[in-house]
């Protein structure tokens, strides 16, 4: 018998990570019934960090609010209560693109966002790990701030509109009635590492993904250098640290609030328990929706990996589809390869990720 460690991130757009290390845990019990399988459900501070801590914390508590969607509707989002009194909160729950109608490049807000880690400072939670990723919006995080008490003022010393759009009015930043960081501090959950302008930058990089056309691109980014230039004169803080450009530039508006940047996959794993967890395990299978170029740069299959690396311990790896070499993993599937297409594995992704499952235990040979 071993013991095996599925501690897979989500499949983007497909099946969450709860759902699938299930998945994979089942698609193995076929092959080897006896093996103990531990559930560790991953994250990288994107959609679905709040389900894998709600799934590996015992004693956590969901706290519903209802928030400004990044649409100004309403949305009913939820925040996270550790039994030690941190709260996490999810962006993509409350201001992600998953809660837009339909995309609106220059509109879009994150006060939802900022709603919710009010809702949690209220309810004194004694520090805040903030998960960022699957922003709608390209608004630096100023919604996030508003809502957090800052002002931010046009010319008329009136506040601007909310989104990107209004920054375009933007002319100083108040922040003498924002609120103060609990007291452990917050903690960012990226794994972006760009900064907040420029060709690597927030408008650049993300824009599209969130709407913007090639044309629109500028007016973004000239909506963001204006917040940067604002907020230089309120409270010093780069445009050009790692990570200010996170979420549409929302890690530039906490950074400015006080909170500090954390590697998303590793700090949702040392949260998490993961590094004894993978101690103790025979192997370790991980995953995403898509292996690519980009997963080396701390997402969670290489996070997982290097875990792996260092007790000798062989990860392997279920991906909907793999463009990168995976050199680093004794065995790896893609759910494409067995559905025959993409198309075919997203059509039925628990099925063909409860295959890869199979896949990797029938090749599998335990020392």
């Amino acid at each position: 018998m071993s013991v095996i460690v599925v501690a897979p991130d989500s499949f983007k757009g497909s099946a969450s990570a709860v759902a699938v290390a299930s998945a994979v845990a089942d698609g193995w019990r076929s092959v080897r019934p006896d093996d103990e399988l531990v559930l560790a459900p991953m994250a990288d501070g994107g959609e679905g960090t709040l389900d894998a801590f709600a799934a590996a914390v015992p004693g956590a508590v969901r706290n519903r609010v209802r928030v400004h969607g990044p649409d100004g509707g309403p949305v009913d989002a939820s925040w996270l209560e550790l039994p030690d009194g941190t709260a996490v909160v999810e962006l993509a729950d409350a201001s992600g693109l998953g809660r837009m109608r339909e995309l609106a490049p220059f509109d879009a807000h994150t006060v939802g966002f900022g709603q919710a880690i009010a809702a949690a400072l209220d309810a004194g939670a004694s520090a805040l790990l903030l998960a960022i990723g699957g922003s709608a919006s390209t608004d630096g995080g100023a919604g996030a701030l508003t809502a957090l008490g800052a002002r931010l003022l046009g010319a008329d010393g009136q506040e601007i509109p909310t989104g990107n759009s209004g920054l375009s009015a933007l002319d100083r930043v108040n922040l003498a009635h924002l609120r103060p960081l609990p007291p452990g501090g917050a903690r960012i959950l990226s794994d972006v590492t760009s900064p907040l302008l420029g060709p690597s930058g927030a408008a650049a990089v993300f824009g599209p993904q969130k709407g913007a056309t090639p044309s629109d691109i500028p007016l973004l980014e000239d909506g963001l250098r204006r917040l940067a230039d604002a907020m230089a004169a309120a409270r010093p803080v780069s445009p050009n640290e790692h990570g200010a450009g996170a979420a549409g530039g929302t890690g530039f508006a906490l950074l400015a609030w006080g909170a500090r940047m954390a590697p998303g996959a590793a700090a949702v794993g040392e949260a998490l328990g993961l590094p004894a967890l993978v101690t103790r395990a025979d192997a370790v299978i991980t995953g995403e929706g898509r292996y690519d170029r980009q997963s080396a740069a701390g997402k969670v299959p290489e996070y997982v990996a290097r875990l792996a690396q260092s007790p000798g311990i062989p990860s392997l790896l279920v991906a909907g589809s793999i463009d990168a070499p995976t050199d680093g993993f004794a065995d790896a599937v893609a759910i494409a390869d067995l559905a025959g297409s993409r198309e075919a594995a997203m059509a039925d992704p628990l099925h063909w990720i409860f295959a890869g499952g199979a896949a990797l235990a029938l090749r599998y040979r335990s020392e």
